[in-house]
């Protein structure tokens, strides 16, 4: 009986932010070591099953950088980054395009609607939303046929979304001509959100959020403003590589998204927890 309760208790908890969010878009971003995580990947799509169910809007925005390396491998290309982004030449792109836009999406949509959801998959291959052009570079450096989004298509989204589905998008984008690019997933995710005026954006992770010890997890911190962000960038407590994916939320908060998450998705449904929870489990940053 107990037990009983305790479940009863932790719904009650839950409903005051399900009330809440009801509605509302929560753009999240899943790529990384997660996908190849099949376990937590699992229950990362079982929460957003959930979240849909109580009447909230998601939106997946997918990466997926440890399958495209293993696909190139496959067809003898040498993986090639310059200042962190993939260098993507012909070849290359066929093949992003071909695990990205292709494989893994049609995987996520599948895998949701065996665990009991609603999915549908958008890309090259059914219906496109993600619009840009080559992305500009210090000294006209060449990328290749990497991107930008400079438009979304949200009716198409929005749509979905009020059909009870979840819309499964990859980082890839298309030029006016056609022509495709490759796109960073943080910043595929940041202009769904901003296009979506999405109430959250979730950045699902390997780290469980920003830490006053860059080492420690026990030191992370659960709540921040954007100043205190900002300050912290300044007093060097965030460093290293989070430094970019901290600014990228400030950036998104300053374009119209209420609130930025960071999340380690490999915490059995840390989704859930961080949305539905007081305490949470990662870093929320606001205005």
């Amino acid at each position: 009986m107990q037990e009983a309760i305790g479940k009863a208790n932790t719904l009650i908890e839950a409903m005051g932010w399900i009330r809440r969010f009801r509605g509302k878009t929560t753009v999240i971003k899943l790529g990384g070591s997660l996908l190849d995580d099949e376990h937590a990947l699992m229950h990362i799509l079982l929460d957003v099953i959930f979240m849909e169910s109580v009447g909230m809007k998601p939106v997946i925005v997918h990466g997926g950088g440890k399958a495209i390396n293993r696909a190139l491998a496959k067809s003898g290309i040498e993986p090639n980054f310059i200042r962190g982004r993939r260098y993507t030449d012909q070849a290359t792109l066929d093949v992003v395009s071909r695990v990205l836009a292709g494989e893994l999406n049609v995987f996520l949509t599948e895998e949701m609607e065996r665990l009991g959801g609603r999915a549908m998959n958008l890309s090259f291959d059914t219906t496109n939303v993600l619009f840009g052009e080559k992305l500009p570079t210090p000294d006209d450096e060449d990328l290749g046929f990497v991107g930008h989004v400079t438009r979304v298509d949200r009716s198409v989204i929005e749509g979905l979304s009020y059909t009870d589905q979840v819309p499964v998008i990859p980082s890839m984008c298309a030029g006016e001509d056609g022509q495709r690019y490759n796109v960073n997933a943080d910043t595929a995710a940041m202009a769904v959100a901003q296009a979506l005026g999405a109430e959250k954006l979730v950045f699902l992770s390997d780290v469980n959020g920003v830490r006053m010890d860059k080492d420690d997890p026990k030191t992370i911190i659960h709540s921040l403003s954007a100043a205190e962000a900002r300050q912290l960038i300044a007093d060097g407590v965030i460093a290293g590589g989070m430094i970019p994916k901290v600014e990228a939320c400030l950036e998104t908060l300053g374009r119209g998204v209420r609130k930025v998450h960071i999340v380690d998705g490999s915490i059995r449904h840390s989704l859930l927890l961080e949305i539905f929870t007081t305490s949470g489990v990662g870093t929320e940053i606001n205005q």
